[in-house]
């Protein structure tokens, strides 16, 4: 017998949606910081290798807000005939979409830097006329760069919270992006310190630097993106293992008495999990309760358990071991 009834209603329960719009509010509150630490590096950015990385890498930061904040959107749609599944694959995508742009850029930005740094080419650090007087661009250069940097610790610490809160793998990206940008940002200034110790390669290697962790980000988040669309097994948010919670449903079924032999297996949709139970029970009576008593399990698990199917089976199924 095959059930395909347990579809909740709603994607997150009622207790989460208050982090959900506390991540949306952070999101805007991010490409708004994003926007005015562009204006200001864009501003005296001048011929510093490592500013212009900088600048590109705050241009990437403000994607994934962006794909957070369209997916929040379009993942609220309810399943319809064109898409019975819903739309809940939209965070994944949007994950994607926000890995591939990192990568690409990130590679370009590494061959850009160490063009700089083989080809030699010696950047100058200019003064500007300030109130009429002349003042070292430098300055300016760190003042910008301190702007662009520090609020992103904070930034990275809420946002993984609410990621580990919501199970939302785009905001634990983000999150990534966030605490990584500090860290750029220093070495961005240890750049500009060099130029004006007279070492000309620390602007081009802090470039360099900047362009290898936004490198390795996209490729990162890349390969967990894919990996989800093809159906992996769950991971824990932080990609640490694999999501305990289809062997804790597996172990709570089969411990039935009425059940030979179970398996479960599971998949990602965004936030939430789809999957399937084989059951083998001893005995042919009360098919419908059993069905039901498995569901209550599931749902007795956790809010991510969002599509169960429980199929009862008179013998082994080929497919139920497929994880394994």
């Amino acid at each position: 017998m095959t059930d395909l009834c347990t579809v909740r209603g709603g994607e997150l329960p009622p207790e989460l949606r208050a982090a959900l719009a506390r991540a949306v509010r952070l999101e805007w509150i991010s490409l708004g910081f994003f926007v005015s630490a562009l204006v200001f590096t864009g501003l005296v950015m001048g011929q510093s290798q490592a500013l212009k990385t900088t600048w590109i890498d705050d241009a990437l930061g403000m994607v994934p807000p962006i794909a957070f904040l369209i997916a929040a959107r379009v993942r609220r749609r309810a399943p319809d005939r064109g898409y019975p599944y819903g739309w809940h694959r939209c965070v994944t995508i949007a994950f994607l979409c926000a890995a591939v742009a990192l990568l690409g850029l990130g590679v370009a930005l590494v061959v850009d830097g160490l063009a700089t740094l083989i080809g030699g080419e010696r950047p100058t650090i200019t003064a500007v006329r300030v109130l009429g007087r002349e003042v070292w661009l430098g300055w300016f250069m760190l003042a910008a760069l301190v702007w662009s940097a520090a609020p992103t610790v904070f930034l990275g610490r809420i946002k993984r919270s609410l990621a580990r809160t919501l199970h939302d793998k785009a905001l634990r990206s983000d999150a990534e992006m966030n605490s990584d940008d500090w860290q750029a940002g220093a070495a961005a200034i240890v750049g500009i310190v060099g130029i004006a110790l007279g070492f000309w390669w620390t602007d081009a290697a802090a470039g360099c630097l900047i362009a290898t962790s936004i490198t390795a980000d996209g490729w990162r988040n890349l390969r967990t993106a894919v990996a989800d669309l093809m159906d992996r097994r769950p991971r824990t948010i932080d990609d640490a293992g694999w999501d305990p919670l289809p062997d804790e449903l597996e172990a709570l079924v089969a411990a039935l008495p009425w059940v030979r032999r179970a398996r479960v297996r599971m998949r990602e949709h965004g936030h939430v999990y789809f999957g399937e139970v084989f059951v083998v029970p001893v005995d042919g009576a009360d098919a419908s309760a059993r069905v039901c008593e498995v569901h209550a399990l599931g749902r007795g698990l956790g809010w991510r358990i969002h599509d169960l199917t429980v199929q009862l089976c008179d013998a082994e199924v080929g497919g139920a071991d497929s994880e394994r």
